[in-house]
C-alpha cells in the first residue's frame, strides 16, 4: 500500500515518541524499549491513507532522522515537560533534520508527559471524540517539577518559521499547534493525533496536485493487516 502522505515524530530519546503512538493507534500505554532506527503505523483517516512515522532519539541514530522526514507532510516535535534539555534538542539537533520536509509541512510541538506535573492530565476529557480512556487514577502525586512551558513550546514553534521561512500570516496559529500530553493516561493523546490528520489533509492534497512523489514506499514492507507497525532496524 502506498501512502498518500507521511507524518513522522522527532525528538529526544525517552520523550514518550513510541508510548504517543501505542496510545493513539493500539488504545493502550505500555513502557518501551527505544526505537532502533524508525518503525511506522498506517492510518487511513477519511479517504486517505497516512503512514505515521516513530522515529529513534538516540545520537547513533541521528543521520537517519533526515531520510524519514523526506517529503513529509507533517512534523510531530516532541518534548519531556520535565526536562527542559529535551526542548532544547528540539531545537539544536532535530530542526535541521526538517529539511528534507515538504516545503508547506505543518509542524507541530508536543509536551509529553504531562500526568507527572498536573492532576488534571487524570481526568477524563470533555470534548467529544477525544474522550480519553478511564484515568488511572486521581490522587497521583505530581510533585515533578514543571521544566517546560506552553510559552516555551509557542516561542520554539516561531523559531521554526522563521528558519523555514514562513510567514506567521500564512501559517497555522501556534496556540493551535501547540500540546501537551500524557500518553500514560492518554489526556489529549487523540486530540493531538487528529487535530494533526485533519489540518494535514489540505496539504496532502496540495503536494498531489503538485506531482510531488511520496518519498518511502510501503510495498517495501511485509504488511499484514490494515493498521499496521512495522520496525525498521
Amino acid at each position: 500500500m502506498k501512502p498518500d502522505g507521511k507524518v513522522v515524530l522527532l525528538g529526544d530519546v525517552n520523550v514518550g515518541k513510541t508510548s504517543l503512538l501505542h496510545r493513539y493507534m493500539e488504545r493502550r500505554f505500555q513502557d518501551t524499549v527505544s526505537t532502533v532506527g524508525g518503525a511506522f503505523y498506517l492510518k487511513q483517516w477519511g479517504a486517505h491513507n497516512l503512514s505515521v512515522w516513530d522515529t529513534a532519539g538516540r545520537e547513533q541514530f541521528h543521520g537517519l532522522g533526515s531520510m524519514y522526514c523526506r517529503g513529509a507532510a507533517a512534523v510531530i516535535l516532541t518534548y519531556d515537560i520535565t526536562n527542559f534539555q529535551s526542548m532544547v534538542e528540539l531545537e539544536d539537533r532535530f530542526l535541521a533534520l526538517t529539511d528534507t520536509a515538504s516545503t508547506d509541512c505543518l509542524f507541530a510541538i508536543v509536551g509529553n508527559k504531562v500526568d507527572l506535573t498536573d492532576a488534571h492530565a487524570f481526568l477524563p476529557e470533555t470534548e467529544g471524540r477525544y474522550q480519553c480512556e478511564k484515568p488511572l487514577s486521581t490522587s497521583v502525586s505530581t510533585n515533578v517539577k514543571k521544566q517546560v512551558h506552553m510559552d516555551d513550546a509557542i516561542a520554539l514553534y516561531r523559531k521554526i518559521l522563521k528558519y523555514r521561512m514562513m510567514d506567521e500570516k500564512n501559517a497555522p496559529a501556534a496556540e493551535k499547534m501547540c500540546f501537551e500530553t500524557s500518553a500514560k493516561t492518554g489526556y489529549k493523546v487523540d486530540y493531538l493525533f487528529e487535530t494533526v490528520f485533519d489540518m494535514v489533509i489540505p496539504v496532502i492534497l496540495q503536494q498531489k496536485h503538485e506531482g510531488m512523489p511520496q518519498t518511502v514506499d510501503l510495498n517495501n514492507y511485509k504488511t499484514t493487516k490494515d493498521t499496521q507497525f512495522v520496525c525498521c532496524r
